[in-house]
C-alpha cells in the first residue's frame, strides 16, 4: 500500500456529526478531499446544507441530514435512511456536542445537567450503536470518538473506535473563553505551543483515525492539545473557571 492510499477514503460512506461549522466542518471537508462522500449533520438543516454545498462546489461527494443526537428517534430515523439510501456507513465521527453552562461544576443545575447527558454521552453512544451496526453488516468501520467499551466490544467485527480530545480551538464552543482576555492567556500560558488550534488540525488527526492508516489502531484516546490541556484543565478548575474545548 502506497503512502497516497493510506489517506484514500475514496467510495467511502462518512457521517460526521455537528458539522454545520468549526471542528466538525473542518473533518467533513477533508474528509470529503481525501474521496469519502460525506454525511454532514447537525441539528439545522441549513447550517449543514452550506458546508455540503461548499464540499460539492469543490468536487467533493456531500449530503446534508438535520439530527439532533439528543433526542434517540431522531439518531434511529436517521441511520435508517442511511441504511435505506446508502446501504453502509465505513467512517463515523462523533463531534456534535453541548455546553449548556459557562460556571464552575459545583454550580451545574439539573436542567444543563440532564442536556449534557442526552447529547455528550447517550447520543454518543447510541449515534455509535446505530453505526456499529451498520459497520458490522459491512464488515468493518472507523468510530471516532466514543468510549473504549466499544473498541473492546466491536473489535471482532473489524470496526476500530478511538477518542479525538481536543485542545482549546478556536471555534463557536469555545468563544466564552476566547472572549474573556484574562482567562485566554491563562490558558495560553500553560499550552508549550502557544497559541490555541484552528479546526483544521483536528481535521488531519480524524482523517488519520478513519483511514487505513490506523488500521491497528483501536481504544485510543489521542490528544490534539499542543502539549498542555490537561495542565490548562488543572489551572483552570483552581481558578474556578472551566475550559471550554470544541
Amino acid at each position: 500500500m502506497s503512502k497516497t492510499q493510506l489517506f484514500d477514503l475514496d467510495g467511502k460512506i462518512a457521517f460526521v456529526s455537528g458539522a454545520s461549522r468549526g471542528i466538525g466542518e473542518a473533518i467533513a471537508k477533508l474528509l470529503a478531499q481525501q474521496g469519502a462522500h460525506v454525511i454532514v449533520s447537525s441539528r439545522k438543516l441549513d447550517g449543514c446544507q452550506h458546508v455540503a454545498d461548499a464540499i460539492i462546489a469543490a468536487a467533493g461527494k456531500a449530503t446534508a441530514i438535520a439530527c439532533h443526537i439528543g433526542e434517540v428517534e431522531q439518531i434511529s430515523q436517521v441511520f435508517a435512511g442511511i441504511k435505506e439510501q446508502f446501504g453502509r456507513l465505513d467512517i463515523l465521527a462523533n463531534n456534535a456536542a453541548t455546553n449548556p453552562q459557562f460556571c464552575n461544576v459545583l454550580g451545574t443545575d439539573l436542567s444543563a445537567f440532564q442536556k449534557t447527558v442526552d447529547v455528550n454521552i447517550r447520543g454518543y453512544f447510541f449515534m455509535s450503536v446505530e453505526a456499529g451496526k451498520l459497520m458490522r453488516e459491512n464488515g468493518g468501520g472507523s468510530i471516532i470518538n466514543v468510549a473504549k467499551v466499544f473498541a473492546k466490544e466491536c473489535a471482532q467485527f473489524r470496526i476500530r473506535c478511538n477518542a479525538l480530545l481536543p485542545g482549546l480551538t478556536d471555534t463557536k464552543f469555545a468563544s466564552a473563553l476566547v472572549k474573556n482576555e484574562a482567562i485566554l492567556n491563562t490558558a495560553l500560558q500553560q499550552i508549550p505551543l502557544k497559541r490555541m488550534a484552528d479546526p483544521s488540525e483536528m481535521a488531519g488527526a480524524v482523517l488519520y483515525l478513519a483511514s487505513d492508516a490506523s488500521s491497528h489502531t483501536t481504544g485510543v484516546s489521542l490528544n490534539v492539545d499542543g502539549g498542555g490541556c490537561p495542565d490548562v484543565s488543572q489551572r483552570m478548575k483552581q481558578e474556578r473557571q472551566p475550559v471550554v474545548v470544541s
